[in-house]
């Protein structure tokens, strides 16, 4: 190895058909758009091409349809340097879709059509076992079936392999599983979801994160959008202020940003303070940008003094 951290990144693939207006269509309305865009997306693949940015020595495990945006997605991660190993096509199902919508504000709503990605196994993430077992850090979203990415944390609790979670999109989360995960990344919806808690204050935050501990949970970064994030870790919480930009133009990928960032430096051995102010910062700059994967920063503007 080089001497970057080994990142596994078990995860979806979703080509972004991104549409941006003055707001969103009212029920039952048509409403004129001002620009479209087409970008190579998915949680899994943001969070790869994220972690290769930064830094990060980078396998990706996931499933593409035959057809042209999975030969996209392939040539994609080559040019990024990410190993594509395990990633397996199915002809059955095309390449998954998303359809974000974003307004004035930079602000977003998505819809996906998963595709190809329903069809990632347990035996698929089996054939990347070594690869999992020997890295530094295992990155796991929802946007593949809980099946595949369970069998995953197993392999890597087996291990010396940290597991850091993102559970999204939000959905039911056995303790089985959560008992595996050494860091959890919702934002403020999904940790709703899964505490029954939204978290506006440190108090809530910290109130929250008690019933995730009780899974077994190790520990628990929240990123609430603008105002930043709260680290949530040995019965303390502390909040992280978001990185002032001068224009917010697309939020897609910034909390893609942010995981990839965090898993870099939690595979780095960083504490999770310092791995939570970096990756506010690569958040930052992806707001900044249009699309999901073109907006991921490299590291050599992290490392610039301001992003304002």
């Amino acid at each position: 190895m080089d001497g970057k951290p080994r990142i596994v990144v078990v995860g979806s693939f979703i080509m972004d058909l991104v549409v941006r207006a003055s707001r969103r269509p009212a029920r039952g309305e048509t409403l004129i758009g001002t620009d479209f865009g087409m970008f190579p997306g998915g949680k899994g693949a943001n969070q790869a091409v994220a972690a290769g940015r930064l830094g990060g020595s980078v396998c990706m495990v996931g499933c593409l349809g035959t057809d042209s945006f999975g030969d996209m997605f392939l040539a994609l991660l080559e040019d990024e340097g990410i190993d594509t190993r395990f990633v397996v096509r199915d002809s059955t199902e095309g390449t998954g879709i998303g359809n974000p919508v974003i307004d004035a504000d930079g602000d977003n709503s998505i819809i996906i059509v998963p595709r190809a990605n329903t069809k990632l196994s347990p035996r698929d993430v089996e054939k990347a076992g070594e690869a999992i077992a020997s890295a530094d850090v295992l990155v796991l979203q929802l946007e593949v079936p809980m099946s595949a990415s369970l069998r995953a944390a197993e392999i890597a609790r087996a291990s010396s392999t940290k597991v850091l979670l993102n559970p999204a999109p939000a959905a039911p989360l056995p303790d089985s599983f959560l008992r595996l995960v050494d860091v959890i990344v919702p934002n403020e919806i999904e940790f709703e979801d899964l505490t029954g808690i939204l978290p506006t204050t440190d108090e809530e935050a910290l109130r929250g994160s008690r019933t995730l501990f009780d899974s077994g949970i190790g520990a628990v970064v929240v990123t609430v959008g603008e105002r930043g994030a709260y680290l949530v870790e040995h019965g303390r919480v502390a909040r992280y202020k978001a990185q002032p930009v001068q224009r917010v133009v697309d939020t897609t990928g910034a909390g893609d940003a942010f995981c990839g960032a965090l898993a870099v430096r939690i595979g780095n051995g960083c504490p999770l303070r310092e791995a939570v102010e970096f990756a506010n910062r690569a958040a930052a700059i992806a707001v900044t940008r249009m699309g999901a994967i073109p907006s991921l920063p490299k590291i050599d503007e992290l490392n610039k003094e301001s992003l304002s």
